[in-house]
């Protein structure tokens, strides 16, 4: 144990009484799922306190993510089409992928389960489907409960192929997503010769899928659902989490101002989650996916939803008074420097498509949790304590927000979950 958590221990004593409270629940993590969860068991009549090191929706991926709500990816990424052309998504040949060489050992046991994952994507597609189809649904519902239904636009989105073969991938991404059961539709035409008037191909070709939706702002998502549960009688402290460690009395959580005992704590803390689920014997293979955005204020949208140039590996999203452009999918350590080349090509590539941003500019950069599965942490830990977890949501943190606090309150209130989530245990990576 670190020199701050023994200070930390310490300090048990002199806090437990006044912040503990009987029933209490801390969520560790204030990150869209742990504020997802927030709202979900303050809404039932449960205490809780959200803690985090920064504000809630601030720090990781849920301050900068593309906003999409995905119903759509309903697959988890890892398969054997990929597992063995996974060098044509390479950075260095112009693709979305990036492995920092220093991860490299780090990273071969986390690939070694991926490729195991790759040829059981069919299972875990049935796995993952029943929480992604409805989440546009499951987010439009909650965002009415707690008022704010104005930051979600059910609009659906498009994706757009250019150059040769265009028409052959866009007809067989159709026929792919109708064996998936998600309804696609021609582009109209509007949008159509909008975007085909500012990318300058000959080639084009696109599809509209009309039952996703974005929202308008994922920090305001977050800082809205805190604000209902506050509302509710919800407290947030700001302190970092160093430790969470059983005692005869419940669970205590240590951090560097001191420390809390409740008798349920639920760790949904993204790819820091996994040196805290560790004591309860938890092997946790999460790495940290970074992505990329930079912002176009006051940018007109080619369409009132997200689109995705499918070759270029980049989603436009239209915000609040902004356009947000993101990708790629880079394995480093989170708090590893930002690569400056993968913003300074995502403008590169965004002015190649016809959209007006300097060639210089701020970005931003935030991690995914991510397992080797792609499948989501979802459950609770071994052991008579009360220690329940929400992690590893890879890119749907958002998408899958709403059915995550309502699957987590019904962990924690002892009732059947109103989703199967038997395959997201943390203890399918016990014999990997």
């Amino acid at each position: 144990m670190s020199t701050r958590c023994c200070a930390a221990a310490n300090r048990i004593r002199s806090t437990d009484d006044s912040t503990r409270g009987k029933g209490r629940i801390v969520i560790v993590g204030a990150g869209v799922i742990g504020c997802s969860i927030a709202w979900a068991l303050a809404r039932d009549g449960y205490p809780v306190l959200l803690i985090d090191r920064d504000d809630p929706g601030r720090g990781g991926a849920s301050f900068g993510n593309a906003g999409h709500i995905a119903t759509e990816l309903v697959e988890p990424l890892p398969s054997a089409r990929l597992l063995f052309g996974f060098w044509r998504e390479l950075f260095a040949l112009g693709g979305a992928l990036s492995v920092q060489p220093r991860r490299l050992p780090q990273f071969a046991a986390w690939a070694r389960r991926f490729a195991l994952a790759a040829f059981r994507r069919s299972a875990n597609t049935r796995h993952l489907a029943p929480l992604v189809k409805p989440a546009s649904t499951a987010f439009h519902q909650l965002l009415t409960e707690i008022g704010r239904p104005e930051l979600l636009l059910r609009n659906g989105h498009y994706q757009f192929w250019t150059g040769v073969g265009a028409e052959r991938r866009a007809r067989a991404e159709a026929l792919h997503m109708t064996q998936l059961g998600i309804k696609t539709a021609p582009v109209q035409r509007d949008v159509f010769d909008s975007v085909s008037a500012t990318i300058g191909s000959a080639r084009i070709a696109g599809l509209w899928f009309p039952e996703t939706a974005h929202v308008l702002d994922p920090f305001e998502i977050c800082r809205a659902l805190v604000q209902a549960a506050v509302q509710r009688g919800a407290t947030v402290h700001r302190a970092e989490v160093l430790e969470v460690a059983t005692r005869s009395n419940g669970i205590a959580v240590l951090m560097d101002q001191g420390a809390v005992v409740a008798s349920t704590v639920v760790v949904c803390a993204g790819p820091w989650s996994a040196p805290l689920l560790k004591t309860f014997g938890l092997r946790v293979p999460l790495a940290a996916a970074r992505g990329y955005h930079v912002e176009l204020p006051g940018h007109a949208a080619y369409a009132n939803a997200p689109i995705v140039y499918m070759d270029q590996k980049i989603v436009v999203t239209p915000m609040s008074g902004r356009l947000r452009a993101s990708s790629f999918i880079e394995f480093d350590a989170p708090e590893a420097p930002p690569d400056v080349r993968k913003p300074a090509r995502l403008r590169r590539v965004l002015q190649e498509l016809g959209y007006h941003i300097d060639a210089e500019g701020p970005s931003w950069y935030g991690s995914r949790p991510v397992l080797p599965d792609y499948l989501p942490a979802i459950g609770r830990a071994p052991g008579s304590h009360r220690l329940f977890y929400a992690t590893g949501h890879q890119h749907l943190g958002l998408t899958l927000a709403p059915v995550t606090g309502d699957v987590v309150c019904d962990l924690v209130s002892e009732r059947e979950p109103r989703q199967s989530i038997a395959a997201f245990d943390l203890r399918r990576f016990a014999q990997q």
